[in-house]
């Protein structure tokens, strides 16, 4: 694939270390790590290995790869491999695909929270997925779910809201059935957005009554109780968003769906359009708008880009993609197979086949990991370079690994 024309490391390696001086203090280690990552990812920094093509005996440098979860050129091979993970774990049921998001004064108040805030988003949007699927009077089963985090709008803004992936169905209170959703609907959006609303109002309202929760600048009088609960009012009667879209058209459609959003980070080297004079230009689509005009280019400065991208990073050690019910790890094996006896249905013979064409998926030759940029050929590693390591010439054509 070609190297796009601008990405991200480019604007961080021409204005990140002036933008790091002017915000010494301001910027906390992770967004420190995730800019030296970024700007050092895929260069001789961070070492690499010289390659020579079998057939026509080209020679390339390819440098390593910083493999941080925030770098826009690292997450397609880690996207890859969790797909190949997850394939297997696939019913022949329709999934659907189901959204939580919090309301503007949350997200603007959860940036000096991130850890807390983003594991009650994951926490009460699964119980809530649970208990309503639970009830009889909607589907009466145990089901599950995979919900991945996403903390950006698409101008970059900070805009938490999980994206859940659910089958259609679950299994029921005694285990011995399948019970199945009604062809096209899953569960009332309606009902789930009053249970979510109600439930985060009341953990949040627990952790600051367990004084867990932070507050700075113009959220610092909210620190005493009083205060923060009539803030809260407000929101205990707004409508929160909470949306399901149509089932997917089969499990291949669910892949290719998840291949998008499970490492997507705050925005692609794709949308970027050009770096002038200080100010970035980057494609955005604004949902309030219809039809063609949604598709928009915004300019900011590159300061306020860079800001903008750190919004981002997330708490160290934090998991942004979790599982739940009939999914979350601990049994996901068991029930899956027991989900499949009852579907009389048998899992995928392969799980690293994923979406091929029916040919590739027979064929046993194994993929290059390294192909010519000229002929097409095997290209072999001959010679490694450690980190921080000075560059040489290539090698001879008669060196040897």
């Amino acid at each position: 694939m070609a190297r796009p024309a601008l990405e991200v490391a480019d604007i961080f390696r021409a204005f990140g270390p002036a933008w790091r001086l002017a915000q010494h203090g301001h910027l906390s280690l992770g967004q420190l790590k995730v800019m030296s990552a970024i700007e050092q990812c895929r260069t001789a920094a961070l070492g690499g290995h010289v390659l020579r093509c079998e057939a026509c005996e080209q020679i390339d440098i390819s440098y390593n790869s910083c493999r941080n979860r925030h770098c826009p050129k690292c997450q397609a091979r880690a996207a890859q491999r969790w797909l190949e993970a997850r394939q297997a774990d696939l019913l022949p049921v329709e999934y659907y695909h189901v959204v939580f998001t919090l309301p503007a004064p949350i997200s603007a108040f959860a940036y000096t929270n991130k850890a807390l805030v983003y594991r009650l988003l994951f926490e009460v949007a699964a119980e809530t997925l649970l208990t309503i699927a639970a009830d009889p009077k909607h589907l009466g089963a145990t089901i599950g779910a995979t919900l991945v985090l996403h903390t950006w709008g698409s101008a970059m803004t900070h805009h938490p809201h999980v994206h859940g992936i659910v089958p259609g169905g679950g299994l029921s209170a005694d285990g011995q059935r399948w019970i199945a959703c009604r062809r096209g609907f899953f569960l009332p959006v309606r009902v789930l957005s009053r249970l979510f609303r109600r439930r985060f109002l009341e953990e949040l309202a627990k952790a600051h009554h367990a004084g867990v929760l932070r507050f700075f600048g113009e959220f610092a009088p909210l620190a005493q109780m009083a205060a923060f609960l009539r803030w809260l009012a407000p929101l205990r009667t707004s409508e929160w968003v909470v949306y399901a879209k149509r089932p997917f058209a089969g499990p291949e459609a669910v892949l290719a769906y998840l291949s998008r959003y499970t490492h997507r980070v705050a925005i692609s080297n794709r949308r970027l359009v050009s770096l002038d004079a200080g100010s970035v230009s980057f494609r955005w689509k604004d949902y309030r708008a219809k039809g063609r005009t949604r598709h928009k280019t915004m300019t900011l400065t590159a300061e306020e880009f860079m800001r903008r991208f750190l919004l981002h990073v997330l708490p160290c050690g934090f998991h942004r993609i979790r599982h739940y019910g009939l999914l979350a790890n601990a049994g996901r094996r068991q029930h899956l197979a027991h989900a499949r006896e009852l579907l009389v249905a048998t899992p995928p013979d392969d799980p690293r086949a994923i979406a091929v064409e029916p040919a590739a998926a027979l064929s046993t030759t194994p993929t290059a990991g390294f192909v010519c940029r000229c002929c097409g050929s095997v290209m072999r590693v001959i010679e490694t370079f450690a980190r921080g390591a000075t560059i040489r010439a290539p090698p001879l054509h008669g060196a040897t690994s």
